[in-house]
């Protein structure tokens, strides 16, 4: 525990945090999350966190060292996608029960599921992941996978991260530790080159990062590994060979990014692939590093010539949208990096932006939000339901764009809405994505379904000539039947 203490204080006093570098040396133990409220939802835990970054790794076993219900549904994990093995959507759990506990097998059981495992999938390594009870009753995973390890021949990685040691964002920085610690630089690639980059912080949602790896492929650069999206074990090993890297989420591998330019000399810089500007931004910033390391400068030229190429393909197909969304008012409920991105993206076709929520987002976030919407009057670090409900249902949005959670307020509010998040369907990324992302939006607003569930029902309005329909809801029902069974139609009752 001791180490995890340790880990955890390394993790809290980040350097190439904006915010922290703003704090005295007392601040910064204290972290950059707020404290939590007991019995309040605090939007998942350390071992959540840790989890969203590393199981995309695609052809790793993830194993969780813990009571059943701690694994949960492995299989869709907020969307990421894979393009080979299928093997990081399997659960493996070592299912504890009171009698492990009590007994003190849970170090033995651990022990037999990695063999287990070895044996039945035989993947190239195992991660290990402890839970609050496991951590709790003094388990000691590090132990048990080094012993592993040597055992069966293959790396057994721990990924100390209990829940109760934190909140997500926690988690996902601890991964990056774990992957610091045991992972990457343990592999040395026999084909390293000058064009090689590491992404960082890019989840491969919907396989949204497949349409931005065709623009990198096209400019000769290779990806060495895009950590965690879509991402292989040896890929990862050997990612300290990169010569330069993207990070696209720093909420998430801050500690990443930095430490990987202390301990390898790979320069990295924060970048977005959504929004035409951006993306084209992104692959001009991953040029000039490559050159800064040693690359031809001839790339910057092939750069530019293939903006200038693309741009012009994604400006003519959002010609036809412009006159349709042009004034549109759409209102941001995420966090993060789309909570400035996206904001670029739509702005850059007219759309309005009339409120952006800044609740996960770094300092550097909100200072881009900022800048491009020129004050921080449409900024809210959270909305209540209701205050969401209010602003949707008097008209001030047109259109939602949020986390599935809050579709229904929009629902109730009838009003469109569309899923910028994890679990959405579309991938929004690079040049094409922004083109889908605008046409999503399109098909959401201009769905003729909004004006239908606007109208007044047909039991709600005054019939022409008729008395006054009865008010209460018995009334209102025997009425109907009558008057379905008198085949009453449509056309005997008046405008509403």
């Amino acid at each position: 525990m001791s180490s995890l203490r340790a880990k955890i204080q390394d993790v809290f006093d980040e350097p190439a945090c904006e915010q922290n570098r703003g704090k005295d040396a007392k601040a910064r133990k204290k972290g950059c999350s707020k404290p939590l409220t007991p019995g309040a939802a605090a939007g998942g835990c350390a071992f959540d966190g840790a989890k969203i970054v590393l199981q995309p790794i695609t052809d790793v076993a993830h194993l969780i060292h813990a009571p059943l219900a701690c694994e949960g549904n492995s299989w869709d994990n907020r969307g990421a996608a894979s393009s080979g093995p299928t093997l990081w959507r399997t659960s493996f759990t070592t299912d504890l029960a009171e009698l492990d506990v009590v007994m003190g097998q849970g170090e033995r059981k651990l022990f037999k599921a990695i063999r287990e495992i070895k044996e039945a999938y035989g993947p190239p390594a195992i991660f290990v992941y402890p839970s609050c009870v496991t951590a709790l009753i003094g388990d000691d995973i590090e132990a048990v996978c080094k012993r592993a390890a040597e055992k069966f021949g293959l790396p057994v990685v721990p990924v100390n991260a209990p829940g109760f040691v934190g909140s997500k964002n926690l988690g996902n920085k601890l991964a990056g530790e774990a992957l610091l610690d045991h992972v990457i630089g343990t592999v040395e690639p026999d084909d390293a080159g000058p064009y090689d980059i590491n992404i960082l912080g890019e989840f491969n949602l919907s396989g949204e990062f497949w349409l931005v790896k065709p623009l990198l492929d096209r400019l000769g650069i290779r990806v060495r590994a895009c950590i965690p999206g879509d991402a292989r074990y040896f890929d990862i090993a050997g990612a300290h060979r990169a010569r330069a890297a993207m990070m696209v989420c720093s909420t998430a591998l801050i500690n990443l990014a930095r430490k990987m330019e202390q301990r390898w000399g790979i320069p990295f810089f924060e970048g977005s692939f959504y929004g035409i500007t951006d993306t084209s931004e992104a692959l001009r910033q991953i040029s000039q590093l490559l050159v800064k390391k040693g690359a031809d400068p001839e790339i910057l030229g092939r750069t530019e010539a293939l903006i200038a190429e693309e741009e012009a393909i994604a400006w003519k197909k959002l010609a036809a949208y412009r006159p349709r969304l042009e004034g549109k008012r759409v209102l941001l409920n995420t966090g993060g990096v789309k909570s400035w991105s996206v904001v670029h993206a739509l702005m850059e076709i007219g759309i309005e932006i009339v409120g952006t929520s800044v609740k996960k987002s770094t300092v550097e976030d909100k200072e881009r939000i900022k800048q491009i919407l020129k004050d921080d009057n449409h900024m809210f670090e959270q909305m209540a339901p209701c205050e969401l409900y209010a602003m949707l249902s008097e008209h001030k949005a047109d259109i939602m764009l949020s986390g599935g959670r809050t579709q229904f307020i929009a629902l109730k509010a009838k009003t469109p809405w569309l899923d910028i998040n994890q679990e959405r369907q579309h991938p929004y990324a690079g040049y094409d994505g922004m083109v889908e992302l605008v046409r999503q939006i399109d098909l959401a607003i201009h769905n003729p379904i909004w004006r239908q569930v606007r109208e007044p029902a047909p039991w709600d309005c005054q019939p022409a000539g008729r008395e006054e329909l009865p008010s209460t809801k018995s009334e209102t029902a025997t009425l109907r039947v009558v008057q379905e069974f008198a085949g009453t139609t449509a056309d005997d009752f008046g405008e509403c």
